[in-house]
């Protein structure tokens, strides 16, 4: 059956508002998640590698620990855990998997899942399943931010408003300059970071574009040499102060939404969706790339 390239993505992206409150309302699960005072590892592959970044800013910042992100192929098996938080769409990532199996026994694994019925679900100690945001394109959206939803919530966050400005996102109209800048820097501060890593992945999957994506401060220690006319520099959530100016001295165009950093990504992947295809292509099937990443043995 033929369906219209991209309409995967489009559906998905546009129910996020739903999917992060119910997130936020699942209380019994966000239970599941290590308790305040545990040290904890976060890890995934990708998409969920940044995630787990957000989250693990999120968590330490606000007191409940130290809590660690690392994509799963890199985990330091010699550090000693609590527990460690595996997030992963599919459940079928291999290097997830093999770390799930090499630290059972040893260090409680609780999987945030959108298969729950995938192999890591009778691996894991405990699971928490979203699969209401699972999704049939393989480039992610609702799936991360829905699990950034559910962490943002175990914290304490009050996910109200970013819910509001992802709605005033989608509701309203995009500057179609926004998809037709020949590159992209995307950069944030704390837990924003993770997103601007997101963002850069996003429109470089789905739409084939140059993109790159550091710390705020971080891109003045040289990234910044790329800043020219006809390229953007698109902060999510604050920036550094006389970041701005030291952008648009350079002739690049500074981008930055006075919302929610989360609700930021959600204009990102419509502008991301838009570029792809404005340029032919299909995000639901992106060149090279699929659902999960499963290695032969």
């Amino acid at each position: 059956m033929h369906t219209t390239a991209g309409a995967h993505m489009r559906a998905e992206l546009t129910s996020q508002p739903e999917t992060w409150a119910r997130a936020a309302a699942m209380r019994d699960e966000q239970a599941v998640l290590p308790a305040s005072g545990a040290r904890i590892a976060v890890v995934g592959c990708g998409t969920s590698w940044f995630m787990a970044q957000s989250y693990a800013a999120l968590r330490e910042s606000a007191g409940h620990g130290e809590t660690d992100a690392f994509t799963a192929s890199e985990f330091p098996f010699g550090r000693r855990y609590d527990a460690i938080v595996a997030l992963t769409r599919s459940g079928t990532t291999t290097e997830v998997l093999e770390l799930t199996e090499r630290v059972k026994g040893t260090t409680p694994v609780i999987a945030v899942v959108g298969d729950t019925t995938s192999p890591l679900v009778d691996l894991a100690d405990d699971v928490i399943g979203l699969p209401f945001a699972d999704e049939q394109s393989v480039v992610q959206t609702r799936f991360a931010t829905t699990a950034l939803a559910l962490f943002r919530a175990s914290v304490g966050e009050d996910l109200d408003a970013a819910i509001a400005d992802a709605q005033s996102v989608l509701d309203g109209d995009d500057d179609a300059a926004l998809a037709e800048a020949e590159q992209y820097s995307f950069l944030g501060m704390g837990w924003a970071m993770g997103l601007a890593h997101e963002a850069a992945l996003k429109m470089r999957e789905s739409s084939q574009s140059w993109t790159e994506s550091y710390s705020s401060m971080e891109y003045r220690h040289g990234p910044i040499a790329i800043a020219a006319p006809g390229r953007i520099t698109w902060q999510l959530g604050s920036a550094p102060e006389g970041l701005q100016a030291q952008v648009e001295a350079t002739g690049a165009r500074f981008v930055q939404h006075a919302i929610d950093p989360m609700a930021d990504l959600v204009r990102l992947h419509r502008v991301a969706l838009d570029r792809a295809l404005a340029k032919g292509l299909d995000p639901d099937q992106p060149r090279n790339l699929t659902r999960s990443v499963v290695l032969d043995g």
